[in-house]
């Protein structure tokens, strides 16, 4: 498997996990689901780090989809290089960084983790039309 996929791999794995720490902070504020909660569900507000979890969770869903369709059309062109390597990595790496920091409320180190994704979705488009 090439180096994209792996990280396209690992990319998948860390954005579909990324709900857990917001369904824990749901459970830990409002306990679990009863069958009224289905209903008509009136939670309590979620302290500020569960919002931040719901948040990093969207923003890795957001910038997940370019990201794969990227990688796909990198693999099936055969376009693969040390540079696509190197911008899936980059995504991988920022998107981890992202999340932990979202977590934890560090808001200029989020920021900059949000644009190395950005670039490196940039940067492997770049790989793909030339």
């Amino acid at each position: 498997m090439s180096t994209e996929l792996t990280y396209l791999s690992w990319a998948a794995l860390l954005t579909g996990s990324l709900w857990i720490p917001y369904v824990i902070a749901q459970v830990t504020t409002n306990g679990f689901l009863t069958p009224a909660n289905y209903v008509d569900p009136t939670p309590r507000p979620l302290p500020p780090w569960g919002q931040r979890a719901n948040r990093a969770h969207l923003n890795a869903v957001e910038s997940f989809a370019p990201f794969a369709a990227l990688i796909g059309v990198v693999h099936v062109t055969g376009a693969e290089s040390s540079m696509t390597a190197i911008w899936a990595a980059i995504y991988f790496w920022a998107r981890l960084i992202h999340a932990v920091v979202y977590l934890l409320g560090t808001p200029y180190v989020r920021t900059g983790a949000f644009n190395f994704t950005w670039f490196a979705i940039l940067g492997l488009f770049w790989a793909v039309i030339s």
